[in-house]
């Protein structure tokens, strides 16, 4: 009866009128399929899954995939020390001058620091720890198990050697195919997929936030403390204007040889911040773009079409309540989607 059943299906979904057959056979179903000419790219009529004849790229070398998990490992460790050094030395260099405003001011600083610190490595541990979105294993090989589109758009991962689906990719890296995913990340040591997308924006927001908040409190600190520029009675000969700057630089210079470990620290901590905060900026508007447009970082330069661009994609990708779809007016299923794709996450 299934050998029946099987010609049936042959029957139903292959093509009849052939000038010169081409047989093959569907990796997701086992079932054979003829072709009226060569192609290297064919989908299966009854499971629809995709199968190429394209030659993959070989595998990495185990020299090269250590090499490449050690760069991770080390750029997570530097990042927390760094983290860590941030925090520890802006509470010991800046909250000395908040206290001495008042108690109230420094008390409320510090609550605000620790509610910072506490979000941004909460974040960078649930994005670079969690699982960035493994695909969900499916039955595959078999006409029997198989059903009709079953395996929809799935392609076969050389890789992994099994199933990928439609919007995974193979990570060199990790070693393994990720959901939705949007790029490898050598500072959080993982790929940014659909499962930590969320905690990787929420820790670059924290860190902009964070970043501006020490650039501020150690630039009011430093110049609290600031020893008074030398030579500023030399500012009054007016003789040339590059003379004054001149005079002006050299007398911020000598005050710089003059501050403590402390003035130093905080001299460090505002550039270094203001550094980060730039660049942390430009990728989280560009990570905040993609998900405005709907796409990822791959599928934005490989120039696949995802769907259409708006604010609910934002809203969508934060878990929104229905209130703040309605605010923006966007149509009621959108919310509905959103809400299906928060439970599949």
């Amino acid at each position: 009866m299934n050998k029946i059943d099987e010609e049936g299906v042959k029957e139903d979904h292959h093509v009849t009128s052939i000038l010169e057959d081409h047989e093959r056979i569907c990796w997701g179903c086992g079932l054979r399929l003829l072709l009226a000419t060569y192609s290297p790219v064919f989908k299966c009529g009854w499971c629809g899954a995709i199968t190429t004849q394209i030659r993959a790229r070989k595998p990495d070398s185990v020299c090269f995939s250590r090499w490449r998990c050690i760069r991770d490992q080390f750029f997570v460790v530097l990042l927390l020390l760094f983290m860590s050094f941030v925090i520890c030395a802006g509470v010991w260099a800046v909250y000395p001058t908040i206290f001495s405003i008042s108690y109230f001011c420094g008390v409320f600083h510090s609550t605000i620091t620790a509610i910072l610190s506490f979000i941004t490595i909460s974040s960078f541990c649930m994005a670079a720890f969690k699982s960035a979105g493994a695909p969900v294993t499916v039955t595959w090989g078999s006409y029997p198990v198989v059903g009709k589109n079953d395996l929809e758009n799935y392609t076969f991962c050389t890789y992994c050697e099994k199933p990928k689906p439609p919007r995974a990719h193979h990570c060199r890296s990790c070693r393994m195919c990720v959901l939705d995913m949007d790029h490898h990340c050598p500072f959080i040591g993982n790929c940014v997929g659909a499962a930590n997308h969320r905690h990787f924006i929420i820790f670059l927001i924290s860190v902009v936030i964070s970043c501006f908040y020490v650039v501020t409190m150690s630039s009011y600190t430093a110049f609290q403390i600031w020893p008074p520029q030398l030579g500023s009675s030399a500012s009054t000969d007016t003789s040339t204007v590059s003379r004054v700057v001149k005079q002006i630089i050299t007398g911020i210079a000598s005050s710089v040889l003059l501050l403590s470990v402390r003035g130093l620290v905080l001299l460090y901590l505002a550039f270094a911040c203001l550094s980060a905060d730039i660049g942390i900026a430009v990728l989280l508007w560009q990570q905040l773009y993609y998900i405005y447009e709907g796409k990822t970082y791959i599928t934005h330069i490989s120039s696949q079409n995802t769907g259409n661009g708006g604010c609910q994609n934002i809203l969508r990708f934060f878990s929104c309540p229905h209130w703040a779809f309605k605010i923006f007016q966007i149509p009621a299923n959108s919310a509905k989607l959103q809400e299906s794709s928060s439970k599949v996450l």
